[in-house]
Parts: C-alpha cells; sequence; structure tokens
C-alpha cells in the first residue's frame, strides 16, 4: 500500500487532475448514472475543504499574528490595492463589452420564481459586510464567515503576543498540525474533481445552456480576458517581469480546482498551499487569501454588470455612459460584499438592475436565469477570482519585484 501511495504522489497532482478531468467526462456523458454515482466523491472532497477551511483561517492568522517578530514586513495594504483595482477593470471591462456586444436575454419575461431575498440597496450590502465582523466567533467559524474569523484571530493573535513561549510554541504546532491535515486533503484532490465533472456533465449535458450561449460568451470573454491580459499587466508593473509563468501557475493549481469546487471558501486550503509552494511570506497570505476570498471579487463584478446591461438591452433602455461608468463602479462595491450576501454575486443583481430603473420581479427573473447558466458562469467566476488571490498576493512579495 505504501508503494502505491509513494507512485500515486509521485506522478503530481496537476497530471493527475488532468487524467481526472478527461475520466470524469467521459464517465459523465457515456455513463450518466455511474457519473451521478461518483458525485459523492466531489460531495465529499468539497466538504472537506469547507470543513477544514475556517479552522486553517483562524490558526493560521492567529499563529502568524503570536508569532509575528517587531520590524518584520507585512504587505498587505499593497495586496489590497491590487484586489481593489483588479475588482474595478473587471467591473469596467464588463460594461465595455457590454456595449461592444450588446446582449438580450431569451426567456426574460417568463414567470421564474427565486426563493433567496436580494439586497436592497448598496447600503444593506455594506452594513452585512460590518456586521459579519463583529459576528459571534463560534458563529463565524460554523458559518465559514471569513470576515468574522479575520477579525476574531487577528484580536486574540495580538492578545497573545504577551503570552508565555510554551503558548506560542503550541499554537506554532496547531499552525503545523492544520497545515498537514490541509496537505492530506488536497492530495486527493484528483479523486474528487472526477466525482465533481462526472455528476455535472450527467446531470446537465450543457443541453440547457445553448439558448444563452452569447450571454456566456460576454461573461467567459470578459472573466478570460482579466486573467489573461488585464491581471498579467498589473502583476508586470508591479513586478517588471514576465507575469505569464505566475499567472498560469496560479490559473493551473488554483483556478482549476476552483472550477469545479465552485467555491472561494473551499479553495482556500489549496490557495494558502500554493503560496506556501510559492515561498510567499506567510504573515502576508494567511490574511490576504482569506480576506480576498472575501473582497476579491473581479468575477462577481462582471457577472453583476453584465447580466444587468443585459437585462437593459433586453427591455430597450438606453444606457448612457454616465450612467454604465456610475453602474462599473457600483458593480466593484458590490461585489466587495458579495460573499455576505446569501446567494453571493447573482442576488447583487437586482441591486445594479435599480440604477436603471429595472422593476424587481424582472432583476428577480434575471437572477434565475443566472442560477440556469451558473454551472459554467459561476465557475468560471470562482476561477478567477480564487486564483488571483494568490497571483495578487505573489506580486506584493518582494520575492517577484524587480
Amino acid at each position: 500500500m505504501r508503494n502505491l501511495v509513494d507512485a500515486y504522489l509521485r506522478v503530481g497532482l496537476v497530471p493527475l487532475i488532468i487524467i481526472a478531468l478527461v475520466l470524469g467526462a467521459l464517465i459523465g456523458g457515456v455513463m450518466p448514472s455511474v457519473g451521478l454515482s461518483l458525485g459523492i466523491l466531489g460531495s465529499i472532497f468539497v466538504g472537506a475543504l469547507k470543513a477544514v477551511a475556517p479552522i486553517l483561517v483562524f490558526i493560521l492568522v492567529m499563529s502568524a499574528i503570536t508569532s509575528r517578530q517587531a520590524g518584520k514586513q507585512v504587505y498587505i495594504k499593497p495586496v489590497l490595492l491590487l484586489y481593489l483595482v483588479g475588482t474595478f477593470m473587471a467591473a469596467l471591462t464588463a460594461v465595455v463589452a457590454s456595449f461592444v456586444f450588446p446582449t438580450e436575454i431569451i426567456g426574460l419575461t417568463a414567470q421564474t420564481a427565486v426563493e433567496q431575498s436580494a439586497p436592497e440597496t448598496l447600503t444593506q450590502v455594506l452594513k452585512n459586510l460590518l456586521m459579519n465582523l463583529v459576528a459571534n466567533p463560534v458563529n463565524a467559524l460554523t458559518n465559514a464567515n471569513y470576515m468574522g474569523i479575520l477579525t476574531w484571530a487577528i484580536l486574540i493573535g495580538f492578545a497573545l503576543r504577551q503570552a508565555s513561549d510554551s503558548t506560542k510554541h503550541m499554537i506554532s504546532d496547531l499552525s503545523v498540525a492544520i497545515t498537514h491535515v490541509v496537505k492530506w486533503i488536497i492530495s486527493v484532490a484528483p479523486f474528487g474533481i472526477l466525482g465533481l465533472v462526472a455528476s455535472t456533465v450527467a446531470e446537465t449535458g450543457f443541453d440547457t445552456l445553448k439558448s444563452y450561449s452569447q450571454l456566456l460568451a460576454v461573461l467567459v470573454g470578459c472573466m478570460a480576458f482579466i486573467a489573461l491580459v488585464a491581471n498579467p499587466l498589473i502583476v508586470f508593473a508591479m513586478t517588471k517581469k514576465n507575469p505569464y509563468p505566475l499567472v498560469i501557475q496560479c490559473l493551473r493549481e488554483s483556478g482549476v480546482t476552483a472550477f469545479f469546487t465552485r467555491s472561494s471558501a473551499a479553495n482556500i486550503p489549496v490557495n494558502m498551499n500554493l503560496a506556501r509552494k510559492l515561498g510567499l511570506n506567510e504573515d502576508t497570505y494567511s490574511v490576504s487569501i482569506p480576506l480576498g476570498a472575501t473582497i476579491n471579487m473581479a468575477g462577481a463584478a462582471i457577472t453583476i454588470n453584465v447580466m444587468t446591461l443585459a437585462a437593459a438591452h433586453t427591455l430597450g433602455i438606453d444606457v448612457s455612459f454616465g450612467s454604465a461608468l456610475l453602474l462599473a463602479i457600483i458593480g466593484s462595491v458590490s461585489a466587495c460584499g458579495a460573499s455576505g450576501v446569501a446567494g453571493g454575486s447573482l442576488l447583487l443583481i437586482p441591486l445594479a438592475c435599480s440604477l436603471f430603473n429595472i422593476p424587481n420581479d424582472v432583476a428577480m427573473q434575471v437572477v434565475a436565469i443566472g442560477f440556469i447558466i451558473g454551472v459554467v458562469q459561476d465557475s468560471a467566476e470562482t476561477a478567477l477570482n480564487s486564483s488571483t488571490d494568490v497571483l495578487f498576493t505573489a506580486a506584493a512579495d518582494p520575492k517577484y519585484r524587480a
């Protein structure tokens, strides 16, 4: 058994994930019943990632602050700036693409029920985000509220700066232990992705997506532009080096997993592992990556703006340049609060639609269509968001600067 495990590990995660992608697609397409059965592997994998992520963030952040030495440099501010710049560029790209390739949503007048409730104002979005900061710490861990987790981990970490060396050593040992647990979970990623792909192909077959092909093309095209053009330009401006080796590595080792888990929270352990592999500053990435899963939402900004403008075009609403620019700003700010709202980016669409006086019942139909195409839209959005967390953290690290 030991020899078999060693042989499995020697192959490497990336080749095994590629094999899992191909096998999963074949099984889901040829044998749908088997593909649905394999879905349990994906559920277990995603469940394990989601379960370990909150405690991982809490312990790593607390350990980093507790053991941080005076004068040791942390690079959170430049990472935050990159997050904000990247999200606004994504929102602006979505607005421009929606004008260049105007899209009308088929079936917008159909009556479709959406159970979740959407925030009505930007103030409500920001209030939800701020209230998450002061949430009960136990509830924050239970509900994977990363703003609350970060807040309490930072506060407790600073309080433990005065603790005895034995206490600090114990916290450091906990950090090492939870890191090993994450490595074990990530090592079985190919089996999880095999199950996720097989069940997805078996359930959807992607037939229902054909009628929304143009809308999906604009959404995914914008995300691809940000991932392969805009983000590399931002990284080059920071590092003065060829950004593509780092960009491709982040997309390959973080984006692929995020695409199939469709959860930025579940991908936090994957990103932590990648940041460690890249040799980044632990004091920085232990905070910037979980924070990025909360506020670095370029993909969400694209979704909000493209879907809103598609609704406006469908209804024949004339959108001026000024209102489109305002939409980009609102979309950026709203996207940063997306994780603090049940339903994520899709449920922020009615807020953006209100800018053009689009009725709420029509806006909620757009949300429903978003759920229909979510098998592609949400996957691509999560892949962009999550891989960019590591990318910008690395770009702000002196290791990658000229």
